[in-house]
């Protein structure tokens, strides 16, 4: 059938659906709506003939008319009614099925207003998330960020086609009508970009496989996973502790090191403990009970809950038996195909530290896992907050910790580090910190106060978690023997004063301490344990660098630039240990060693030292199988038509930058909540109001009040002055007006020695008639302030 028919079949379509349903409702108000919604429904038809294959395949009445339904039912206009039976507009042209209407806003904005509301009533509970979940722009983010997770790179608003906001629009509906299914391996309502495969096609073991084996997570689901997550990190970021330190946002390792260092000084007694089995799984229940504290949001909790019970499909692993490598040339990279991860990058994962080796997967959460994992862990956090008030117990003889108050403003503020010996009657007290499913406790003061703590705290791990610890789980250590958390060591180093010097040269030190020191250093055995695991070397009491070969068919070039990159993320990575510039050489050493042999297999060259002698120490020479070297190499680079090649970094130890010793504040807070917090703060009008008061009480002017005295004082003064200048008296006010003028002259010069507050201050707005000159000199001081400020 023509295409051009089908106009007029859907507009006797609408008739024969709507005329009915005039004609049972015979009300006046139900005629005038109808009518409204048959006018606007036959125009968006007559409108669209232009482009009938596309529309008429959305609305066809034989294939879709659940949608023509739903289109018919929406486009009608919604009436407010009074109690004067008068009727308002609220809604017109608004179409739910297209989505280019529902983005009203960025995604980004809609983002910013739920963190801040969460962190204006941190305390409140959450029973509104549905109105977010239902925001389109949250959906598109959520698509543009997975499209760069999948793509590789990011996805602008403006490119995304209509296809896919129209299936992610369906997506959105499916979720909210309680049709989506978690896991779905047929059957999408939205696709990958770059997944080109057409399901209909498949053959039956095809489909078998994808039905049996174990499979990468939907593209729909990572969207889904993405929404929940946008809505839910702001209300408990909130709300969680500020003693964990993993998955959440501005907080690293680097945090959790720097927090050790300001606040664990002076502690003998460590227990460590290790709750990653929670990571591994809880049972839902203890999940979403833990969820409903703060979230009472019945379609989110449903949605988490099914995403945890949906059974997950994996088949098991298969033994691959060990065939001859073949040639395989190499492949080319479609562009929108994700480029492999750089080796350097990989190399460095491989470094990450037991505490941080291990991320929740908890069915088919995906990225809300992490989350997940911390509001369960949120409880221990809080029941650690109250162990830590409990156990405090002041000393007025102790030096450092002697308030009633508690562990606020407490502490070697010059030098955290030191701790003064303060006798045996010392302050009690402990600190915790908790990365993960690990964490890490302090106690000042006798073993018997940290045999108390771990009793209590495996009773807590039962009846929250269900969890069986005992004291082999969670042994107490002494500072002495070493604390390992986070790959670097916690010790202690007494401090000995000289006395004074003798006459040969000798000193005298003193036999008794005056206080200890917190020393935090890099663990050298376990960056040893790395460097094995990824193949680096082997040994441990004399390490012995092995080749690399995985860059074996790398330039040159390449591979240094590569190793670079790897050196200077472990100069990054080791930024706070004391040892930073032994540690740090030492991985050099390792990773030159490494590159030495690769080259000398590669070029033939048989030894390191021959490699050192022809590529330098720092490996930045080119190295050739032939003998020599071409003259016109050094041209070439210059001109830039040969690869340059990167030498080596940090092969010296004095090359390595010293370590951060930078004060850590306390109450320290990440940039991200400090912006909002300050911005919560400047929106309250109780702030405003304080501004106020307080520049009254000072006797000062804010400058909106300043231009307004200007502006008022000049309309006052100008009628007066205008009068004063017509008359018999006019050579005798120029003399005036010249004296005065002086007169402000010399008061400017005052103004800009003494400051515009303290030359105004005290004169109220409307009391005081000031002179034109007056007024004159005000300005200029005005425009003297603006531009210096």
């Amino acid at each position: 059938m023509h295409n051009s028919e089908h106009p007029k079949k859907l507009f006797l379509f609408s008739l024969f659906i709507a005329l009915p349903i005039l004609l049972v409702d015979t009300r006046l108000d139900r005629i005038e709506t109808m009518n409204r919604r048959l006018t606007f429904f036959c125009h968006s038809i007559l409108i669209n003939t232009s482009k009938p294959t596309r529309k008429l395949v959305s609305i066809n009445p034989r294939t879709n008319g659940f949608s023509l339904f739903r289109a018919f039912m929406y486009t009608s206009t919604q009436y407010n009614n009074n109690n004067n039976n008068n009727y308002r507009r609220v809604n017109t042209n608004t179409d739910p099925n297209d989505p280019s209407t529902l983005m009203k806003e960025d995604g980004v904005s809609v983002c910013s207003e739920l963190w801040i509301e969460s962190f204006r009533n941190p305390n409140q509970t959450i029973t509104n998330l549905t109105n977010y979940l239902r925001r389109f722009e949250l959906w598109v983010l959520a698509y543009q960020k997975v499209c760069a997770d999948e793509m590789g790179a990011y996805m602008p608003r403006s490119s995304v086609q209509r296809s896919a906001l129209e299936d992610l629009l369906a997506l959105r509906n499916a979720v909210l009508d309680n049709r989506f299914r978690w896991g779905a391996r047929l059957e999408f309502f939205i696709k990958s970009p770059k997944d080109k495969t057409e399901y209909e096609s498949l053959s039956k073991r095809k489909i078998r496989a994808i039905l049996t084996t174990t499979q990468p997570s939907p593209f729909q689901d990572r969207v889904v996973q993405e929404v929940l997550f946008m809505i839910l990190e702001p209300v408990f970021e909130a709300r969680f502790s500020e003693k964990s330190y993993a998955f959440r946002p501005g907080r690293t390792a680097h945090t959790a090191l720097r927090v050790i260092r300001r606040s664990f000084a002076g502690y003998l007694w460590y227990i460590k403990g290790d709750l990653s089995t929670i990571l591994d799984g809880l049972k839902v229940g203890m999940v979403i009970s833990a969820l409903m504290r703060d979230v009472r949001d019945k379609m989110v909790i449903d949605l988490i809950k099914s995403a945890m019970t949906t059974p997950v499909i994996t088949s098991p692993p298969v033994e691959k038996k060990k065939t001859k490598r073949k040639y395989q040339k190499k492949k080319v990279l479609a562009e929108d195909e994700p480029k492999p991860d750089p080796y350097w990058l990989e190399s460095f994962f491989g470094f990450a530290p037991e505490e941080a080796e291990k991320i929740p997967t908890w069915g088919h959460c995906g990225i809300l896992s992490p989350l997940l994992a911390n509001i369960c862990l949120d409880e221990l956090d809080r029941w650690m907050e109250g162990k830590i008030q409990e156990f405090y117990r002041p000393s007025k003889s102790d030096v450092i910790w002697n308030s009633p108050e508690g562990e606020v403003d407490q502490g070697n503020t010059s030098w955290p580090e030191f701790v003064p010996t303060s006798g045996p009657d010392k302050t009690r007290k402990i600190d915790y910190i908790r990365f993960g499913g690990h964490f890490l406790i302090g106690v000042r003061g006798p073993r018997a106060d940290a045999a108390i703590l771990r009793k209590q705290l495996i009773e807590f791990c039962d009846q929250k978690y269900m969890l069986k610890l005992d004291n082999e789980s969670l042994p107490i250590e002494h500072i002495t023997k070493g604390i390992m958390f986070l790959d670097h060591v916690l010790c202690r180093r007494v401090v000995y004063p000289t006395l004074r010097y003798t006459a040969t040269g000798g000193k005298i030190i003193s036999e008794k301490g005056v206080g200890t020191l917190l020393s935090v250093t890099a663990s050298l055995k376990q960056c040893i344990k790395q460097f094995r695991k990824l193949g680096f070397l082997k040994g441990d009491r004399d390490p012995d660098p092995q080749p690399c070969f995985r860059m074996f068919h790398a330039t040159q070039a390449h591979t240094n630039a590569q190793m670079n990159k790897l050196l200077s993320t472990m100069v990054e990575w080791y930024r706070f240990a004391d040892n930073r510039k032994k540690i740090v050489n030492f991985c050099s050493y390792i990773i030159r060693g490494s590159l030495a042999k690769l080259y000398a297999a590669k070029y033939k060259l048989r030894s390191r030292a021959k490699v050192y002698k022809i590529g330098d120490r720092t490996l930045r020479r080119p190295l050739k199988e032939k003998k020599g070297q071409s003259p016109e190499y050094n041209n070439l680079l210059r001109m830039g038509l040969a690869e340059s090649i990167e030498g080596l970094q940090y092969t010296r130890m004095s090359l390595v930058p010293e370590t951060d010793y930078s004060p850590f504040p306390v109450g320290w807070k990440p940039d991200h909540e400090k912006a909002l917090i300050e911005y919560i703060k400047l929106d309250d009008p109780k702030t405003l109001e304080q501004n106020r008061t307080s520049l009254i009480e000072e006797g000062l002017i804010s400058p909106q009040d300043y231009i307004s005295m200007l502006v008022w004082n000049y309309k006052r003064s100008a009628g007066i002055n205008s009068e004063l200048l017509v008359g018999s008296g006019v050579e005798k006010r120029v003399e005036e007006d010249e004296e005065e003028n002086e007169e402000s002259e010399e008061q400017l010069h005052v103004c800009d020695l003494l400051g515009e507050k303290d030359c105004y201050k005290g004169k109220e707005v409307g009391t005081n008639v000031f002179s034109l000159h007056e007024l004159k000199m005000m300005m200029l001081n005005l425009n003297h302030w603006f531009r210096g400020a």
